[in-house]
């Protein structure tokens, strides 16, 4: 394939001799080879004839870049230049036609055409540092297939085959860390199908919860969490493949639906619920709200604990709302509760005088004990109750306390007369004295059987009788002293 150079990059052209024009004297015919350089190849598959070079252009034409001195000398074991211009590859030993550089030295022809390949060879050399490198492998074959149809074309100076060789060896290189790449790429994917995975089983499970346990804050903030987690994984270039994504992203958006839809119910059977509680509340309200007037204090008094009851048996409202409510119930109940409190200290300040009388009558109570006398103890006391009764009643912070002093004298003269009673109970004594006359008569026979012993000598029997017969006369002692005070 002939070469030609473009306007840009090459020198101003002689005009070609018309048809018929002698060539210079001296000068080799066209196409002839030099002296001592090897003739030309038969045109063919081989070598390619050289093209007319086109009348340059009007304007001047910059130079073309060139290769430098030494690439020139390697470019030289490589293929020729003939005088007019065309420059010759050599090719398994074959010559092909790289392409004409007219009007030029020798070495501006061999350095243009293995500039062609310097760049050539700098792009497969920049191709086997990046291979080396292990760097992305996106590009590396089409550069590869682009670089051997610009050899291919044996339009440059050098090395052809060397250059071939070292492209071919790259793709197998090529191959390889196409092979790691999708390696790495199907572990990542790997990777990233487990964390959506993740993704999707714990929005499932969020998403399954009881609507009546569910903490909704929390919950809602980490649904939001998973989904910008979604998004995040989505924009990082690793593709899942459409069938896989597909099936995650349904069940993933499935799985909020859900959630949503039942944090909808949820909040506004919420809403039902406060209302029907502030409804229940408010009726209450208005029923503590009418008693608070009220000074049946008594009766008042039990119809708000009832009230309370019912209180606390009705439904929640919101906390905002409950403590509202409960702040107006609270107000009602006050306002009966501190009435009711100021008519009984209006009343305690009118009964501090009957305080008075009742501590003088306690003093008085409280000298009859200890109770010697039952009899003229309980006429005593008799006195002091009637006393007390006519002083009326007393603040009602020492009611309690007066009235245990009082009943504690009364249980004293009480248990006196218990006791008086016991010891003159005739069927008491009868008991007594049976058992004095049966110990009486056992000890008698226990002295008869002690003499006994002790005449025939028997002294073990005779210890023994001695210790019942003491045993006996200690229980009788303790009888007479009984008996003696029930009379």
């Amino acid at each position: 394939m002939t070469e030609r150079l473009e306007s840009d990059d090459r020198p101003t052209p002689r005009p070609a001799p018309g048809p018929g024009a002698a060539p210079k004297p001296g000068a080799p015919k066209p196409g002839a080879p030099r002296p001592g350089a090897p003739a030309p190849a038969a045109p063919g598959a081989a070598a390619v004839q050289p093209a007319a070079v086109q009348p340059a252009a009007a304007q001047p034409a910059a130079a073309p870049a060139l290769a430098s001195p030494e690439s020139v000398a390697r470019a030289r074991a490589f293929g020729r230049v003939t005088e007019d211009g065309h420059v010759y590859v050599v090719v398994d030993g074959e010559e092909v036609l790289c392409g004409q550089f007219p009007d030029a030295s020798e070495d501006e022809a061999l350095g243009y055409f293995a500039r062609k390949y310097d760049d050539v060879e700098a792009q497969v050399a920049l191709l086997e540092q990046r291979v080396a490198a292990g760097a992305p492998s996106a590009d590396m074959q089409s550069t590869v297939d682009h670089l051997a149809e610009q050899v291919g074309q044996r339009n440059m100076l050098g090395d052809i085959r060397g250059l071939e060789s070292r492209l071919e060896a790259l793709r197998p290189a090529i191959r390889g860390l196409e092979a790691t790449e999708r390696a790495a790429h199907e572990a990542q994917r790997a990777q990233n199908v487990a964390a959506r995975e993740a993704i999707v089983a714990e929005a499932e499970q969020i998403a399954a919860q009881d609507p009546q346990r569910t903490q909704w804050k929390q919950s809602s903030a980490r649904m939001a969490e998973l989904f910008d987690q979604w998004k995040a994984h989505q924009k990082s270039g690793i593709r899942l493949g459409r069938a896989a994504e597909d099936a995650l992203w349904k069940r993933f958006r499935t799985a909020r639906t859900t959630f949503d839809r039942h944090r909808r119910a949820f909040f506004s059977q919420l809403d039902a619920d406060n209302a029907e509680a502030k409804k229940a509340k408010e009726a209450l309200i208005a029923e503590a709200e009418a008693l608070s007037g009220s000074t049946d204090w008594g009766a008042t008094a039990a119809e708000y604990r009832l009230l309370m009851d019912r209180w606390k048996e009705s439904k929640r409202a919101s906390k905002k709302d409950d403590d509202a409510l409960w702040a107006r119930f609270r107000a009602a109940q006050d306002k009966f509760f501190e009435a009711r409190q100021a008519d009984n200290d209006r009343i305690d300040q009118e009964f501090e005088g009957n305080l008075v009388v009742k501590e003088q009558l306690l003093a008085e109570a409280k000298t009859l004990l200890p109770v010697t006398d039952p009899k003229a103890a309980r006429r005593a006391l008799g006195d002091i109750l009637d006393r007390w009764e006519q002083a009326g009643k007393v603040p009602r912070a020492h009611l309690r306390r007066v009235e245990a002093e009082l009943r504690a004298v009364e249980d004293a003269v009480r248990q006196a007369e218990d006791e008086k009673w016991q010891r003159s109970n005739p069927e008491t004594k009868a008991r007594s004295n049976s058992m004095l006359s049966q110990l009486e008569s056992k000890i008698e026979d226990q002295e008869a059987a002690l003499a006994k012993a002790q005449a025939a000598g028997d002294t073990r029997r005779a210890a023994k009788l001695e210790g019942e017969l003491a045993t006996s006369r200690q229980w009788l002692e303790t009888l007479r002293r009984s008996a003696a005070d029930l009379r």
